[in-house]
């Protein structure tokens, strides 16, 4: 179990927040997902490879695993890659962070984005923290509120400290 630490738990990006980053993230994956069909529909054209049609023609039961697959991919890559950010979290100023304060690991982010995976998760956020919060030991903070909090006690401890010129 990690450290928790007070300013990561006050600066929190609200519920609203929280939803808007979802329906963003949501819109990008949806056009991903446009995108790799119409591109599998003009291979299986070209090709005549069963597996680019089933990407686009394979049921219901294809449809929620590849749908997951990519959604799984595409929070991992980009939580990962681009410091525990994707589209909707640089849209509105929020990022995922370790609850000790630092960047999460490889670990904790496969973790949430499995949780991710669980149907009900969405509606685990009625608690006080979200299914792949909690169990990946992580927060999604406002960054303006959290460096601006940082930058405040950074003042405070240096009040004092004499100054050299």
């Amino acid at each position: 179990m990690r450290k928790i630490l007070t300013i990561v738990e006050y600066n929190k990006a609200s519920l609203g927040i929280r939803f808007v980053n979802n329906l963003l993230d949501l819109i990008v994956l949806i056009v991903i997902n446009v995108i790799i069909s119409n591109i599998s529909n003009i291979l299986y054209e070209i090709t005549s490879v069963d597996f680019f049609y089933f990407y686009s023609n394979g049921g219901i039961f294809w449809e929620l695993f590849i749908g997951n697959f990519n959604c799984f991919l595409y929070y991992f890559l980009m939580e990962n890659y681009l410091d525990g950010r994707t589209v909707g979290k640089y849209i509105t100023g929020t990022k995922a962070i370790s609850t000790d304060g630092t960047k999460p690991t490889t670990q904790q982010i496969v973790y949430r984005n499995l949780a991710r995976l669980i149907p009900f998760d969405g509606l685990s956020f009625f608690g006080v923290n979200g299914w792949h919060d909690s169990w990946s030991d992580t927060r999604v903070i406002d960054l303006k509120k959290y460096h601006a909090e940082i930058q405040a006690k950074s003042e405070i401890d240096r009040l004092g400290q004499k100054e050299i010129a």
